[in-house]
């Protein structure tokens, strides 16, 4: 049932992703010849106001067939009116802009559907305090709950560390110790640490690490805005980061994960009910709309490049450099999927 469930869901995202192609193409008077969910032989289709919808036998992906827009076959243009080709670059830009708008929209949705359920986050419950470190010096202990600092509630353990991060100078802080309420005052330090990277950093810190409790929040109709619109810009952020240290090395290329990973780890997150299915969905949503971005070729990022080439140099480019570029770029994914895809396979035989 997991499995099932990851499949639908990453069909999910692709539709939501293709529709923001669709619904852009369609707005801008291009006709959209074919709107397609999955790869390969056709299993079903009908045509509707002169698009045809298809189911195809490979569901782990899809695809929408602007009409006079092939880069594989520049003889597929069209002079027509109705043609993607003949729009303004900056209409085809928004056009391409589109699916990945759609995947950040649709994690903001999710966020915030999230937000009003109940997210889950930790508590701001001490269940580490290191030997020396200013908590230590002040009397800090295992169990102490952080209530308030400098008179501001602290509800979940995130807010202790934007706190910490962003001080200058010593922090009052209240502590619930066993129902007594007990005044402290801490100056944090800047400490070495390592980041979800293993990468040494420094940064404020005070010298506690959490209980690992957690805690339901459910945020109002207004809050959960900026909750959403937040765990979408900290998640683009991330994957962004991410794909940075994969090009640095900082990230060895064998925790790169495929399809099958995503599949397993959709599944498992199923399996922990809704808010948790909620939040990796956006995740993955936020991934392949960053992704989408990036300048290779046969994505949306590098018809983007394209187009940008266009409008500045006032010509398009020829059909030679646009044909061998977009090969390469389909060469470039297929590797990656097939070397990630090798990853998954190695790491589940690896246990």
């Amino acid at each position: 049932m997991g499995m099932l469930t990851s499949i639908i869901i990453l069909s999910f995202l692709i539709f939501f992703h293709e529709l923001g192609h669709f619904l852009a193409a369609r707005f801008f008077g291009v006709r959209v010849e074919r709107f397609s969910i999955g790869f390969g032989k056709i299993i079903f289709s009908r045509v509707v106001g002169g698009t045809e919808y298809a189911l195809s036998a490979i569901p782990l992906g899809g695809y929408v067939k602007m009409k006079g827009q092939d880069d594989i076959d520049p003889t597929k243009m069209s002079p027509d009116p109705d043609s993607y080709n003949v729009k303004p670059p900056w209409q085809r830009i928004l056009i391409l802009l589109a699916g990945p708008f759609f995947n950040f929209l649709l994690a903001f949705f999710l966020y915030y559907a999230v937000a009003l359920i109940g997210a889950n986050a930790l508590k701001p419950i001490i269940g580490i305090v290191q030997p020396g470190s200013p908590a230590a010096q002040v009397g800090l202990e295992k169990g102490d709950k952080i209530v308030s600092i400098n008179n501001e509630p602290i509800r979940i353990w995130e807010d202790l560390n934007k706190k910490i991060s962003t001080s200058n100078g010593p922090l009052d802080m209240v502590i619930d110790r066993n129902g007594t309420l007990i005044p402290v005052t801490i100056t944090p330090k800047v400490l070495e640490t390592k980041n979800i990277f293993g990468e040494r950093i420094k940064r404020k810190m005070i010298g506690i690490g959490p209980s690992g409790d957690f805690t339901v929040v459910q945020y109002g109709a207004i809050d959960g805005l900026s909750y959403a619109w937040n765990k979408t810009v900290e998640a683009s952020k991330l994957i962004i980061l991410s794909v940075q240290k994969l090009i640095e090395g900082v990230v060895p290329a064998k925790e790169m994960g495929g399809v099958i990973a995503i599949v397993q780890i959709t599944a498992e997150a199923s399996q922990h009910g809704l808010v948790a299915l909620f939040a990796l969905t956006a995740l993955i949503s936020v991934n392949l709309g960053v992704l989408n971005l990036l300048p290779i070729p046969a994505l949306d990022g590098g018809h983007i490049i394209f187009t940008l080439y266009e409008m500045i140099f006032r010509r398009p480019l020829s059909e030679e450099v646009m044909y061998r570029l977009t090969v390469g770029g389909w060469i470039l994914l297929l590797s990656l999927m097939a070397f990630t895809i090798y990853n998954d396979i190695a790491r589940i035989a690896n246990g």
